[in-house]
């Protein structure tokens, strides 16, 4: 790999800041920028909904729901922080909707995004997310905004303090604001003709009052002529969203209950500066509250609701009216998207509140649940393993899965009646309910809404204490030098830390407890399906086997006979034959027809599309006839071999270690569970 040299780091850095960054410019010249890109004077809702459709989209037509790629692959980090789950998908694109209804002038862009969710649903990381691709798209021409500083103003300003001859707009407003209204809308006018957008662009923001201070010194000193104050005292400088340096991104956080001062999010009086100004001046405040410097970008308020009522008042006027009021001083315009964060806990309190009701009304909550498709979870749990420095450590199958399963069963409710399980129910989530199956996961969902407290997903183990203990589970493995990870491993630490953690209620421990056996039994039954595949499976015979049941099963659906292979002769579809293969799918005869039709549809739906006919490119017809190929071929297996843990050497052993091993097990893991669901098969293949 070549050595990157300190030339080749500084001409990439350069590269990758705007080119513009460190020009001046003059009002016209920005005025002809507008008149050309009109969105770049775009109010903060309008450039945030941008920003979404920016990075990539896609419609997920099962779920119905737009897929945002910053969130489903995020390109910026390479997918370090990608997020799973049709829940959490659902809650961003609710987000982005209210953003884009207030980018239209609709009433979101007043209202404050609460993201509501239990602890570790994401909705804090989802946050970040959006302040570092912010900050990323204000970087890019498609998101560039611009505001001004002003100049020379010792020049006119007489007792203006030399340190403060050059002053950037302390709200870091668009340059348009330097207009008065009445001309502004007739620039504005002309840029909403040649805007291409969902959105119409509108500025009735009043000047900040010291920039009002200097517009009226400076007006006066020009005999009003506005061209000759632009021209000689204000540059138009880029502008580039930074939390870092507090610049249209800002995160507020609560502090000490007791503490909380209004002027953290409003600013407060410049001390230094009275000496100079004196204490009524406009120049003597200091805009360094949490509102000023979210100006033109995203206000983050973190637990929000742990605020003191009173305190939360200024979010009142912040979101509805769009300014703030701070002391002993005039109102200023803000223009921001307020997002804000909270727990369960803090919501139940305060929504019981009628004290509440007012910010309540201001609100706009977004549910952000747990996954409830296990399999997704699972994915989360390898983003963790991918984005640490995880040991030279095995991951056997199931492990992620069952994981994930047991955080889903602690999340979803119960189902109502007995046709449907709560592994089931979980299943069904996860997308792997056959179309023969008995179970609307529409009404599932439903009744699920139904039921839970707040919404199903909103309670239950998260992501982040399974994570912990899938850490754990590999030290601990790592430690006993062993180069796998099982799930019996995982559910092991499961087991020891349930009652620990303090996260999970006492009152729940017990039914968490219930639903890992549950985990296990479903893990049980998967091992022992890939034990039976390692002990008997055959591609050949599978495929041999799937093209004479699609052979009597054609014959069966046009009324037709069939070519027996040995005699040559015409007969009638064997029923017994093919009631064997259906019969492993627990399909009832009074369902069999369905089920050969729809088998019968997939082949005729291949075929137009030139695809051969292949029984392990359909789940539900592979399944079918592994288990008969069991069936066939069980009596020839030595289940002796599978109990002893002393025939290692055993070719017969050895082939089905390399069974399970292309099946992605390590030869560890392989011998694990050869010894744990081999152990069960021989049981009940013997007992039979």
């Amino acid at each position: 790999m070549t050595k990157e040299t300190l030339e080749d780091l500084s001409q990439h850095y350069k590269e990758s800041v705007p080119a513009d960054l460190r020009e001046a410019k003059r009002f016209d010249w920005y005025l002809d920028e507008v008149y050309d890109d009109p969105r770049i004077a775009r109010n903060s809702h309008q450039r945030v909904a941008d920003m979404f459709d920016y990075y990539g989209t896609e419609y997920d037509e099962d779920a119905g729901v737009v897929e945002y790629l910053m969130a489903s692959e995020d390109p910026l980090h390479d997918g370090e922080n990608t997020f799973y789950g049709r829940e959490v998908h659902e809650s961003i694109h609710e987000f982005v909707n209210k953003v884009k209804s207030g980018a239209r002038g609709l009433g979101p862009e007043k209202r404050i995004k609460l993201l509501l969710g239990p602890v570790g649903s994401g909705k804090s990381h989802f946050d970040w997310m959006v302040r570092r691709y912010f900050e990323d798209y204000t970087m890019d021409d498609d998101g560039r905004m611009y505001t001004f500083r002003w100049v020379n103003l010792c020049d006119i300003v007489r007792d203006q303090d030399p340190a403060d001859d050059t002053v950037v707009s302390p709200m870091n407003q668009d340059p348009l604001v330097l207009l008065p209204q009445e001309q502004r809308d007739q620039v504005l006018e002309r840029l909403n003709e040649a805007l291409d957008a969902p959105y119409t662009i509108r500025n009735e923001q009043s000047l900040d009052p010291a920039s009002e201070f200097y517009m009226d010194r400076l007006l006066a000193h020009y005999d009003d002529d506005l061209k000759a104050v632009l021209d000689n005292h204000v540059e138009i400088i880029r502008l580039v969203a930074s939390e870092n340096k507090r610049q249209c991104v800002e995160t507020f956080e609560p502090k000490d209950k007791k503490n909380q001062d209004e002027t953290e999010l409003t600013g407060d009086v410049n001390y230094s500066k009275i000496a100079i100004y004196g204490e009524s001046d406009p120049r003597a405040f200091d805009y360094s509250g949490a509102f000023c410097n979210a100006n033109r970008g995203l206000f983050s308020g973190e637990e929000l609701l742990k605020l003191q009522r009173e305190f939360l008042y200024d979010f009142l006027h912040a979101s509805q009216e769009q300014t703030i009021k701070p002391k002993n001083n005039p109102r200023i315009d803000i223009d921001q998207v307020i997002v804000g964060r909270t727990n369960m806990p803090e919501y139940r309190d305060k929504k019981g509140d009628e004290k509440m009701e007012a910010f309540n009304d201001r609100t706009k909550r977004i549910d952000f649940p747990y996954v409830l498709e296990y399999s997704e979870e699972a994915e989360i749990y390898r983003k963790m393993l991918r984005n640490a420095d995880v040991p030279d450590m095995h991951i056997e199958p199931h492990a992620m899965e069952m994981a994930g399963l047991f955080g889903v069963l602690t999340r979803i409710t119960d189902p109502d009646g007995e046709n449907v399980t709560l592994v089931q129910k979980a299943k069904a989530y996860n997308g792997e309910i056959d179309e023969a199956d008995d179970v609307d996961v529409k009404k599932l969902r439903e009744e699920g809404e139904r039921t839970a407290d707040i919404a199903e997903g909103m309670d239950g183990v998260s992501a982040r204490f399974i994570g912990d203990e899938i850490a754990e589970a590999i030290m601990d493995a790592t430690h006993r030098d062993r180069e796998y990870l099982s799930p019996l491993s995982v559910f092991t630490h499961f087991e020891r830390n349930l009652e620990n953690h303090g996260s999970i209620p006492e009152e729940n421990v017990d039914r968490y407890h219930r639903y890992l056996e549950l985990v296990r039994q479903e893990y049980k039954e998967r091992a022992i399906e890939d034990v039976r595949h390692a002990l008997a499976y055959d591609v050949d015979e599978i495929r041999r086997q799937g093209e004479k049941y699609m052979d009597h099963v054609m014959a069966y659906i046009d009324d037709a006979t069939v070519t027996d292979e040995l005699t040559g002769r015409e007969q009638e579809p064997d029923e017994t034959f093919l009631r064997s293969v259906e019969e492993k799918l627990d399909i009832p005869s009074d369902r069999k027809d369905d089920f050969r039709q729809e088998v019968s549809n997939w082949v005729s739906r291949r075929a137009r599309e030139g695809e051969g006919f292949d029984p392990q490119d359909n789940d539900r017809l592979r399944r079918a006839l592994e288990r008969k190929l069991w069936e066939d071929k069980k009596h020839n297996i030595n289940f002796s071999a599978l109990v002893s843990a002393n025939e290692l050497d055993d070719d017969e052993r050895s082939a089905w270690v390399d069974a399970l091993i292309e099946q992605g097990y390590s030869r560890e893991g392989a011998t694990e569970v050869l010894e744990f669901a081999g152990a069960e098969v021989a049981k009940s293949e013997l007992e039979g």
